[in-house]
């Protein structure tokens, strides 16, 4: 898979007591943190924050306190283009077609790698699926299609949940390959939410959230 040489300095998310929760349900309490570039899992049972943190930080969530910074720049006043996030298996507006739904991914971010969205493509399985509807698709499909869009949006700050649910055992295989990638990459920060890290990657960080009582 093309894996293009960085031209730009290190990225740096800084998490400054961050507090978040729901009525009478507490999640984050007070969370700082500072995560460099390369692959950040953060685990955790259900109910422990994982998917809340996700979202506070690609700003679908607003936090009760706290501040959010990447490259120190507050991460609501950033670019929409540096940061990647997609619900698991939620592409959009459902009546596009893949090609069109990949059109519109690629306008948004501007350092879109169309050689890996390519290759991605045929190693996941879905070249034989872009002229079909978004609605069309399997939940499998979706999240390999979201996983294609995310790695090669070349955003500075890309967010993945549960990328192994609902993928065949090739699928899974080629998911490795992306996130040891994810790895080595010093331009890019990936953070992947999950029940627990995938085995035998060279994490930047583990972040292990306190499950609920």
């Amino acid at each position: 898979m093309p894996n293009p040489a960085s031209t730009v300095a290190p990225p740096l998310l800084e998490i400054q007591g961050l507090c978040f929760g729901y009525p009478g349900r507490p999640l984050l309490q007070h969370l700082s943190l500072r995560i460099g570039p390369g692959l950040t899992v953060v685990q955790g049972d259900d109910g422990s924050g994982k998917t809340s943190l996700l979202r506070l930080l690609a700003g679908t969530l607003q936090a009760q306190s706290g501040t959010l910074q990447l490259d120190g720049i507050a991460l609501a006043a950033m670019d929409a283009s540096q940061v990647f996030y997609a619900e698991p298996a939620d592409t959009g507006p459902d009546a596009l077609s893949v090609r069109q739904w990949h059109q519109a991914v690629q306008q948004r971010y501007p350092r879109f790698n169309q050689a890996l969205w390519a290759t991605l493509l045929d190693t996941l399985g879905l070249l034989p699926h872009q002229e079909k509807q978004l609605y069309m698709l399997s939940t499998g499909s979706k999240r390999k299609l979201l996983l294609a869009a995310a790695a090669a949006s070349g955003a500075r700050l890309t967010l993945l949940e549960q990328v192994f649910a609902a993928l065949d055992q090739r699928s899974v295989q080629v998911v490795r390959q992306l996130l040891a990638q994810a790895c080595g990459q010093s331009d890019r920060i990936w953070v992947l939410a999950d029940y627990q890290a995938p085995p035998d990657l060279p994490l930047a960080q583990l972040i292990t959230l306190p499950g609920q009582a």
